[in-house]
C-alpha cells in the first residue's frame, strides 16, 4: 500500500500544472453552450489539507471560465486534480486519509496521522465505496483495469495498482487524482479528456 506521507510541493506544483494545462484546453473549446469564447472567472477557496498537504492550503483559488458572449455568460468549471468537487479538503488529503483509515486500526491514529477527523475519513471511504464505485467514470475505467479491482478496497487497490505500473508513490498519487479529476466538475461534460497526467 502507498505509505501515508505528506504531499511536498513538487508535487503541488505538479497539480497546479495539470490544472492549469485543462484549463487552457477547456478554455479553447469554447463554451460548452453556446460555443463563444471562455475567460477566466476563478473563485475563491478556502482548501484544508490536514497534516497531509498543509502546503495546499495556498490554493485559494479554483480555476473556472466565464463564457464572453452577453446573453450566455455561463460559467464552465475545468476538471480539477486538486479539488474533489465541493469537498473542503484537497484532492490528495482525501485520498491520502483514506488510505490511513484502511492501514490504522483506531480513529485516534487516524486522527492523529492525517489530522482530519475520523468521522470525515469514514465519510470519505464510504463515498470511495459506494458514490466513487457507482459512479460512471469508474464505471469507464474499471473494464480497462485488470486484473478487477476491489471495490471494497478502494482507493487503495486503485492506488497499487498504479504504483504496481512502474509507477513512484507521487506518481501514482496524482494518477489517481487524475482519474478522479471527471468528478470534480459537473459543467465540462467528459471532463477526463482534458486532464493529462504525464
Amino acid at each position: 500500500m502507498l505509505p501515508v506521507c505528506v504531499v511536498g510541493d513538487k508535487i503541488l506544483q505538479w497539480l497546479v500544472d495539470i490544472d492549469e494545462a485543462a484549463c487552457a484546453l477547456v478554455a479553447a473549446a469554447g463554451c460548452p453552450w453556446c460555443r463563444g469564447p471562455l475567460h477566466r472567472s476563478d473563485y475563491p477557496r478556502k482548501p484544508r489539507g490536514g497534516l497531509l498537504a498543509v502546503g495546499g492550503e495556498a490554493f485559494t483559488r479554483r480555476l473556472s471560465l466565464c463564457c464572453g458572449w452577453r446573453g450566455c455568460r455561463r460559467r464552465a468549471t475545468p476538471p480539477s486534480v486538486r479539488f474533489l468537487g465541493r469537498r473542503v479538503y484537497l484532492g490528495a488529503a482525501v485520498i491520502l486519509a483514506s488510505l490511513a483509515s484502511q492501514a490504522l486500526a483506531s480513529a485516534r491514529e487516524v486522527r492523529r496521522a492525517t489530522g482530519v477527523p475520523a468521522r470525515t475519513v469514514g465519510r470519505w471511504r464510504r463515498w470511495w465505496q459506494m458514490g466513487f464505485a457507482e459512479s460512471r467514470v469508474f464505471e469507464e475505467q474499471r473494464g480497462r483495469i485488470l486484473p478487477p479491482l476491489e471495490v471494497a478496497q478502494l482507493p487503495a487497490t486503485l492506488v497499487e495498482r498504479f504504483a504496481r505500473a512502474g509507477h513512484d508513490a507521487a506518481a501514482a498519487l496524482v494518477r489517481t487524482l487524475g482519474l478522479v479529476s471527471p468528478l470534480t466538475t459537473t459543467s465540462v461534460a467528459d471532463g477526463a479528456r482534458f486532464v493529462r497526467v504525464e
